[in-house]
């Protein structure tokens, strides 16, 4: 049997998805800038895409742009709206938690001598309010943080904090990394009152190397990519249409079923950290029940790195990964985990499941099983 709960990391292709690309790699397989009907054909799709996924964020079609993926829309967001900014201030905003690819873009604003603030969190890793409410002035020019966090599925408070950035720093461009909750919860950026919003793909059921960036219509912001002028020249380089065609078929899939796919999940996730921790030695990270994503479970087994249970897992047939997908092949310690106060001993101890809504009970429970067979087995040769 092999279950399949990685899904955070990326997601198997949905065939919808699958189907459009093929056609657009084999038969309308023409460049959207060029002036003929191929052409023309090729730039229908874009449209039709930009279209469908306004929809999903009742947002108007000129706000999204299509990017290569969410490391380039986190990019995008920060370096091209802090450029554009910087005339205004020099103060910027994140959390102790988010993805690699906002944390080192803010390091390197840091060293290019921008303020940064690194918003701490508490054990469950939601974001201190009262620390972004001291940390907002005059300076701040630009916030950033992630509605779902990637490794322990925490949601966290987005509303209320851009409550108090509109109050206390109303210049303020806020950004929301939607990586992890976009096609897992219904998100209206203009409801939100935010400025941007980065999105991936391949969480979502479609192709890697696709992915775009809400922008709110009249936000400043500069390109970080220079050429052919395309999408209004706020991104050059000829349009990826058969991962722009197939990640918005994703998305249209997605939230047609968004109410019973995330009912699913979350009965999922209830029932396999019951079970889980059941297992001696065995906790959960983050937020449980409606304050957690549907998705993510992180979960810390004493006595057995994570390293060796991922691996075990795996000669089951059982696919997991040990924190971020982007980071789990490093030896660098999880940010976030640290962050959160997890114990020393289990900072190495940790492993994220994540399901999709294909996943079953029965599925989960197979895993259960052999965690309960390895998880002692393998302490034997840990502990003394």
């Amino acid at each position: 049997m092999e279950v399949y709960l990685d899904n955070s990391a990326t997601t198997k292709c949905s065939k919808r998805a699958v189907d459009t690309m093929v056609n657009l790699l084999t038969a309308d397989f023409g460049n959207p800038s060029s002036l003929h009907s191929m052409g023309a054909k090729a730039e229908e799709y874009v449209k039709e895409a930009r279209k469908k996924i306004a929809k999903t964020l009742k947002a108007e079609e000129k706000e999204i742009f299509f990017t290569s993926g969410g490391t380039e829309s986190n990019n995008l967001a920060i370096l091209g709206c802090v450029e554009a900014n910087k005339r205004a201030g020099n103060h910027i905003i994140t959390t102790a938690i988010e993805h690699a690819s906002v944390q080192q873009v803010f390091e390197h604003l840091k060293e290019e001598g921008y303020r940064v603030t690194y918003l701490p969190v508490d054990v469950s890793g939601v974001i201190s309010l009262e620390a972004l409410e001291e940390a907002l002035d005059e300076e701040t020019i630009f916030v950033s943080i992630m509605q779902v966090n990637n490794e322990i599925g925490t949601v966290e408070p987005i509303e209320e904090a851009v409550q108090l950035i509109r109050k206390k720093a109303p210049k303020a461009v806020i950004h929301v990394d939607a990586i992890q909750s976009y096609g897992k919860m219904a998100i209206c950026p203009k409801k939100l009152k935010i400025d941007l919003l980065s999105v991936s793909g391949h969480k979502i059921h479609g192709p890697k190397g696709s992915g775009f960036l809400y922008i709110k219509d009249k936000t400043k912001i500069k390109p970080i990519l220079f050429g052919g002028g395309q999408q209004k020249g706020m991104r050059s380089g000829t349009e990826n249409v058969p991962a722009i065609a197939g990640l918005a078929e994703a998305a249209a899939e997605a939230y047609d079923h968004l109410e019973e796919n995330v009912s699913h999940m979350y009965g999922l996730r209830d029932y396999f950290i019951e079970e889980v921790t059941k297992i001696e030695g065995v906790t959960v990270n983050g937020s449980t029940g409606m304050q957690a994503a549907p998705h993510i479970v992180s979960v810390s087994v004493e006595d057995v790195r994570s390293e060796v249970l991922l691996h075990s897992l795996e000669e089951k047939g059982i696919y997991v990964s040990a924190g971020s997908a982007c980071s789990s092949n490093k030896p660098s310690v999880s940010r976030t985990l640290k962050a959160i106060g997890l114990k020393n001993n289990l900072l190495d101890s940790t492993v994220r499941f994540s399901f999709c809504e294909s996943t079953t009970k029965e599925e989960l429970d197979y895993t259960i099983a052999n965690l309960k067979e390895i998880i002692p087995f393998r302490r034997k040769f840990t502990r003394k």
